[in-house]
């Protein structure tokens, strides 16, 4: 999907919207853990932008979150999938 099918799309948006809110409030949940796992991570924006989807939404800028999404979003997915390789015995709930 490229940015102008993304920015036309309400469903997708919101579906991505949504999900960025998860994976914002698993960085809350993980806490200074976070900073361990990931110490280059900036987790603190990543946390804040939870707080962005829920509270601020009015202001939310779809090319913001285009952006996050196409450019931050896989190499976070990819250095968590190494983390978590680490873990074996609790990938049987994923």
């Amino acid at each position: 999907m490229d940015e102008s099918a993304f920015l036309s799309n309400k469903l997708i948006r919101d579906a991505s919207e949504r999900c960025l809110s998860r994976i914002s409030e698993a960085a809350v949940k993980l806490g200074p853990v976070a900073e361990e796992l990931l110490p280059g991570e900036d987790w603190r924006a990543l946390r804040n932008l939870g707080n962005v989807l829920r509270h601020d939404y009015n202001n939310i800028s779809l090319v913001t979150i285009w952006e996050l999404i196409s450019n931050r979003l896989e190499p976070l997915l990819d250095q968590v999938d190494q983390i978590l390789t680490r873990y074996p015995e609790d990938q049987d709930d994923l």
